[in-house]
């Protein structure tokens, strides 16, 4: 079959995939093809078996893959084929030199730019779909353009929106889908080309055309907007158990402000996730580099907050189990960093399970689809840490339970049954406040909500 046009994506990941497979399900004239160094990923991809939980991306999977999409291995054949090439490969915070701990890691980056290079044999669209820093495509631009062969690259920001958990959702009726280019005539050309493929399913108004730099820089600006609603919230939270008020409430005034609207303003345990804490050191780090050190120290406090607000979830929970956590079987709803997902990078639960053991605490982990990334995530722990899918079955013995994603599911459990299965004093901390907290204490818990008075029978 001849495509129109023909795309690659390289890096098969929690943007990679979900992108790739909305694109060839709303383009079917287009051939798209993903690939990955990673055979157990695309062998997943060509599964039943998906290695992205993502409510509603079976059905898109299962109805192009094989007709116009494609997961493979083998990236310079991808690379040889296709016209335009999505870069979807992974950015993690730098562990090591300089700028460790805040500056991105683009050594995945720099390699498959030269691999993109050394492969290709015709001029190539090059689009940045990862949330890289600012500058970058200026990077990339010198290596695709440092051999004299006649071929010629474009380099296009064109950064995700994706919100894990609605990504499906996000792709298919976006707020805005931003395409960042050069103001050259082959870099305005090739931007009209990546508003087509969009075109097909986006309305024309939801397409946002910028400078290079500003596509870079406002998919980082975005995220600590969110990230900062979400840290001012909780640190909110912690007034509102000193005075008495109750965090809900004062949100929903606070929302009601048309100025502030009511979005992120639900207080938790904290953020989590592969973007927001990246995304705001790496601006820390750009305004550490560009003299701005005041800018610098504002952005960082986000993220103290976040941090604050899960130490101060464990300190909580250790006050009201009588100052000793010692032996004490403590059950974690939820391991996800947020609901309908299984990705669990920088997820609250993460820290709140170290600081727990620190006090010799027994933990036992529920969650109805991130148990294995769990396992991954705090390996250091085998054996210590206990894995029950079931969150009748985890409770059992235990004296407390901590909420920590907001699945539907635990609004729905029987908390009667599970109290009557647990050690008391029964305790819930409801870390996401998704729980009838009165219903709880009427049965015979003592609940701890966040940024609310707690309901003791003490």
């Amino acid at each position: 079959m001849k495509y129109e046009k023909r795309i690659l994506c390289i890096g098969a990941g929690f943007v990679g995939g979900p992108t790739a497979a909305m694109i060839a399900y709303k383009c079917p004239e287009c051939r798209v093809t993903v690939v990955d160094i990673n055979k157990k990923r695309i062998d997943q991809w060509n599964s039943n078996t998906l290695p992205v939980f993502e409510p509603g991306l079976d059905a898109i999977i299962k109805a192009v893959r094989g007709t116009n999409l494609f997961f493979r291995t083998d990236i310079p054949k991808g690379i040889q084929e296709n016209d335009i090439i999505f870069v979807c490969v992974n950015t993690p915070t730098k562990a090591f030199g300089a700028g460790a701990g805040m500056a991105a890691d683009l050594q995945f980056w720099e390699n498959t730019a030269r691999q993109i290079l050394e492969n290709a044999r015709s001029s190539k669209i090059v689009v940045e779909k990862s949330t890289f820093p600012v500058k970058t495509a200026q990077a990339m631009e010198r290596i695709l353009m440092s051999r004299n062969n006649g071929i010629h690259f474009d380099v296009l920001s064109n950064p995700e929106f994706l919100a894990e958990g609605t990504a499906v959702r996000d792709l298919e009726r976006p707020d805005r889908v931003l395409i960042g280019s050069r103001n050259t005539e082959g870099g305005l050309k090739a931007r009209d080309e990546l508003v087509e493929i969009y075109a097909n399913w986006v309305p024309r108004e939801r397409i946002v055309t910028s400078n290079i730099w500003s596509s870079e820089l406002s998919k980082l600006a975005a995220n600590f907007f969110l990230a900062q609603r979400i840290s001012t919230i909780n640190a909110i939270s912690a007034v509102c158990e000193k005075t008495g008020a109750d965090v809900s409430e004062v949100a929903k005034i606070v929302g009601m402000d048309s100025r502030i609207g009511s979005k992120f303003l639900n207080a938790s345990i904290g953020f989590g996730g592969s973007c927001f804490k990246k995304d705001i050191l790496n601006l820390v780090y750009l305004c550490r580099h560009e003299g701005l050190p005041e800018v610098a120290d504002y952005l960082e406090g986000v993220i103290r907050i976040n941090d604050y607000q899960k130490n101060r979830f464990v300190m909580v929970m250790l006050e009201a189990m009588f100052n000793t956590l010692v032996g004490k079987k403590i059950c974690l709803f939820g391991f996800a960093f947020k609901a309908n997902t299984s990705d669990t990078r920088e997820s609250p639960a993460i820290h709140v399970v170290r600081r727990l053991l620190e006090e010799k605490a027994e933990i036992i982990l529920t969650d109805p689809v991130a148990l294995d990334n769990a396992k991954a995530d705090i390996k250091e722990f085998a054996g210590t840490v206990h894995y029950v899918k079931d969150p009748y079955r985890a409770v059992k013995g235990c004296q407390a339970i901590a909420v920590m994603t907001e699945w539907s599911l635990y609004k729905e459990l029987d908390y009667r049954k599970i109290y009557d299965l647990m050690v008391k004093p029964a305790f819930v901390f409801d870390g996401r406040n998704i729980l009838d907290h009165q219903a709880l204490f009427e049965i015979g818990f003592n609940v701890y909500p966040i940024g609310k008075r707690p309901m003791s029978h003490f």
